[in-house]
């Protein structure tokens, strides 16, 4: 393992949630945490982990927790997407070019294979058929893309300038 690629992927996965996060921050403050699916995922399980906060009580003390584990998330995800960019470089020399839509498949994909299956199970709340409609997932799967986008993009900056 190549530690530069391991930190190339920290540093893209990590600029990539907190723009992720960003774009996120409108629609929390619409929706409240339901709202973000990610977000929703992350309180449960971050007060499951403390055991101190109940479901009467307010989420207001797991923000930090919330917001922690969507960025461990989001930069443990960063750190695999150099070594796939790596090897798609290695069979199409068009890469280069071609990372921010390799980011994007990539930012689906996440979407698709650690969102979709956990969502209910964790929150008992289904992706579909959301009591507060279509817009969560949609919001949700607009910020994978994003973040896809912003991992692809940065991750070629990095390699371009190594």
């Amino acid at each position: 393992m190549d530690i530069d690629t391991i930190i190339d992927g920290i540093i893209a996965g990590l600029v990539s949630t907190c723009i992720m996060t960003i774009y996120e921050i409108p629609f929390w403050r619409i929706w409240g945490i339901k709202g973000i699916l990610e977000w929703h995922e992350n309180q449960v399980l971050t007060s499951k982990l403390l055991k101190n906060i109940s479901k009467t009580k307010s989420y207001t003390g797991t923000y930090a927790g919330i917001l922690l584990l969507h960025i461990i998330n989001g930069t443990l995800a960063g750190i695999i997407f150099p070594f796939i960019y790596l090897i798609f470089i290695s069979f199409f020399s068009q890469a280069f070019q071609l990372s921010t839509i390799l980011g994007i498949i990539f930012g689906i994909l996440l979407w698709l294979l650690t969102l979709l299956p956990i969502h209910k199970p964790i929150t008992g709340l289904p992706v579909w058929n959301h009591p507060l409609g279509k817009g969560p997932a949609i919001i949700s799967f607009c910020g994978h893309v994003l973040y896809g986008f912003t991992l692809g993009t940065v991750t070629n900056t990095l390699f371009l300038h190594r």
